[in-house]
């Protein structure tokens, strides 16, 4: 799985609630975590239906638009994970 962080460099609330997010996410095998900076890659967040940030992209879709708790972000991707083994 893919997470995509979409942020803004010098975000209060990007920079300060994403370093949970990130060592939750590093705990789960199969974890891809990633960083994109709307300022640099504006194009994939419209493509994504970013309005707000932060957010966050879950194998290419935008399934956060206000971060999540760890807790949350983890059970997201525990029962996509899920979905995934049963063919779904």
């Amino acid at each position: 799985m893919r997470i995509e962080l979409f942020y803004t460099p010098g975000c209060a609330k990007c920079a300060g609630a994403t370093a949970a997010l990130k060592a939750a996410v590093q705990a789960l095998s199969g974890v891809e975590w990633c960083e994109v900076n709307v300022l640099d890659d504006l194009d994939r967040a419209v493509d994504l239906g970013v309005l707000t940030l932060p957010a966050l992209a879950v194998d290419g879709e935008l399934v956060f638009t206000a971060l999540p708790t760890a807790e949350q972000l983890v059970a997201e991707l525990r029962r996509r994970d899920g979905e995934r083994g049963r063919g779904a």
